[in-house]
């Protein structure tokens, strides 16, 4: 959609008039004129001009009948000769001060006219010319660069807000999924179309909407799409570009956009990551006066003023509800929270054929299996997957997307980009090997776990390897059992190195730390720990500039730290004597593994199946979400 003529910049330069530069048109006419002073100044006839030595011999021979001195510096004569050349002219320049020259000319009878002869209008004005145009051009610059900085300053404190009221509408058919969403702000959306409706009966509509979701979900979108089912303008900005370093310069920014929106009513008000403006104040470094709370302080104002003949509706947007300030929240401000959640399989289902239907794509291609195989894909992933989709599909010069462009970009987009120019050695590469194998060989054992989709020893990012599960079916919640088999998957990579090797790398790091802060999740947030009880305990790692305190206290003594510690370590070194059991009572399918992928380097489910005796898979079986290892 094209922007309204209100968001345009104010044009740069000197004034126009019918699109012509009248400074540009100025430096030519003095141009012009310069040339036609210099053509006029020059001599009509070019005389031949001879050295100074030579004009006094000629002076002292009597050759020199009169002479003619100007600006001090040229002379201009006639030679008498007394062969058949008779009378000539010629001009010579004075190079120096000859206080002689005089007395010469007078001793030899030379008639001298002109001597001393000051400059003329005419010549002062071309000598001074070029400077005058030097300073002319100056000035006009300076007062160019004034003029800008004259409109910038008015500009300053006005709204950097998007318009969009015109070119191609979006609405809710360019959204896949969301319907609850939907469902939710369809009032919304009636109340711009017929606002009396709603009046005559006493009916307040939300001031404001919060739409609160993951990054990537389609938040803005929906904004978008409520505009154009509506039909009504729709100011976009992003919380950021309320805060600057100048005190006051926020406020009148807010100012300026709520009162931009009264003009253009109907109209929605976007505020895109509002908690950049909206976090809670007195919190952290800032104290309660910087520049970010008096902006929002002036958004409170503002929302407080709106009343329902005004047909404006404030949508903001954020993946941090939980930073932002409670009286930005209550009724009156953001009445309505609505939560755009992650996309479930129908939904993936629908946003992957939307994106599709832009490309060419095979008609073999099974948009229903891709759906099942990206569970917890944003809208934007979906996107992205798509896109990396056609981009194979160009590289290897194919007309259409196939099913293995589709899988080659969800390799990339869950594993990484593959990194397979890296040289590592032999030895580094088995114990990537067995690393991988040890992440692998559980999936096979545990009843909780999801089929395996992939393990790769090709670096990818700035891992050696990589292993991967994909769940069949989307899950919200998940038991202790799941989660103590996640566990045991993540210890998979040490408990392997630790077998075979007596020994451990760095490659383990990510492991251990996704693993410790899993199981002290759930002691101190699930209750999922015998001993410490069914208690939440404050997490001392949350983030304090965000919204929060900067002085923290805890909720527990130091007996209970010491009993949650204790509790994080158990269920540590259980998963860990788990995995390593495990790997130990199949030792010979751990080594086999890790052969075929030295010497494969990726292998997928089935081909694991078939190089260790399993059953093939049947689809649809009962599994939950694995993570990525």
């Amino acid at each position: 959609m094209g922007d309204n003529n209100l968001n345009r910049k104010p044009p740069r330069g000197l004034p126009m008039r019918g699109g012509v530069d009248f400074g540009f048109v100025f430096f030519l006419v003095m141009l012009a004129i310069t040339g036609i002073f210099y053509l006029l100044n020059s001599k009509l006839t070019s005389l031949p001009e001879i050295p100074y030595s030579t004009f006094l011999s000629a002076v002292e021979s009597g050759q020199v009948v009169e002479l003619e001195i100007t600006n001090d510096y040229l002379i201009e004569g006639v030679l008498e000769s007394s062969g058949e050349g008779g009378r000539s002219f010629f001009k010579t320049v004075i190079p120096y001060t000859d206080e002689k020259l005089m007395p010469l000319l007078e001793a030899h009878g030379v008639r001298v006219s002109g001597l001393k002869k000051g400059p003329s209008f005419l010549d002062t004005l071309i000598d001074t010319l070029p400077l005058l145009l030097v300073m002319m051009l100056v000035f006009s610059l300076m007062m160019r660069q004034n003029a800008v900085a004259n409109t910038k300053g008015l500009q300053f404190g006005k709204s950097r807000a998007r318009i969009y009221n015109g070119g191609k509408k979006v609405t809710f058919a360019d959204v896949a999924g969301q319907e609850e969403a939907k469902a939710e702000l369809a009032d919304i959306i009636d109340f711009l179309k017929n606002p009396k409706k709603y009046t005559a009966i006493g009916a307040k509509i939300p001031t404001g909407v919060l739409l609160v979701g993951n990054p990537g979900t389609g938040k803005t979108l929906l904004a978008r799409a409520v505009a154009g089912e509506a039909g009504v303008s729709f100011l976009h900005i992003s919380g950021s570009d309320f805060v600057e370093m100048f005190v006051g310069v926020g406020a009148s920014r807010v100012r300026d956009l709520f009162e931009q929106g009264r003009r253009m009513a109907p109209a929605i008000i976007f505020i895109d990551e509002i908690d950049a403006v909206g976090r809670s104040r007195g919190a952290g470094l800032g104290g309660g006066h910087d520049e970010r709370e008096q902006t929002l302080n002036q958004m409170l104002v503002e929302m407080d003023g709106f009343e329902n003949k005004d047909g404006i509706i404030v949508l903001a947007a954020t993946n941090r509800p939980d930073v932002l300030d409670p009286a930005l929240l209550r009724p009156g401000r953001f009445d309505r929270q609505v939560t755009v959640a992650l996309p479930d399989i129908k939904e993936r289902e629908a946003i992957l054929a939307v994106h599709a239907a832009k490309v060419p794509v095979d008609a073999a291609v099974d948009f229903g299996r891709i759906a099942r195989a990206t569970p917890g894909m944003s809208g934007a992933e979906l996107s992205s997957l798509v896109n990396e989709a056609a981009l194979f599909a160009a590289g290897k010069d194919r007309e259409k997307v196939t099913e293995e462009d589709f899988e080659l970009a969800r390799d990339k987009l869950l594993m990484g980009v593959a990194r397979e120019s890296m040289v590592i050695s032999d030895k580094e590469k088995r114990m990537t090997a067995y690393h991988e194998a040890g992440h692998a060989l559980p999936y096979y054992y545990l009843e909780q776990a999801s089929p395996l989709h992939k393990v790769s020893v090709i670096p990818r990012g700035r891992a050696l390897g990589v292993t991967v599960g994909i769940p069949e079916e989307d899950s919200y919640s998940h038991t202790r059992t799941w989660l103590e088999d996640q566990l045991v998957i993540l210890f998979g990579g040490y408990a392997a190195e630790t077998l075979v090797y007596q020994d451990t790398t760095t490659g383990t790091q990510n492991d251990l730390h996704r693993a410790t802060e899993l199981a002290r999740r759930m002691v101190c947030q699930w209750g999922m720990a015998q001993g410490v009880g069914a208690v939440a305990y404050n997490q001392e790692d949350e983030p304090v500039f965000m919204g929060r305190d900067l002085v923290r206290h805890k909720t527990y003594s130091e007996e209970t730290a010491r009993k949650i510690d204790a509790a994080v370590e158990e269920i540590l070194g259980r998963a860990q004597k788990r995995c390593s059991d495990i790997l130990s009572q199949h030792r010979d399918q751990l080594d086999s593994l890790a052969q075929a992928l030295i010497e494969r380097e990726t292998l997928c489910d089935e081909e694991i199946r078939q190089l260790l005796g399993f059953k093939p898979r049947i689809s649809g079986a009962e599994s939950t979400d694995v993570p990525t290892i």
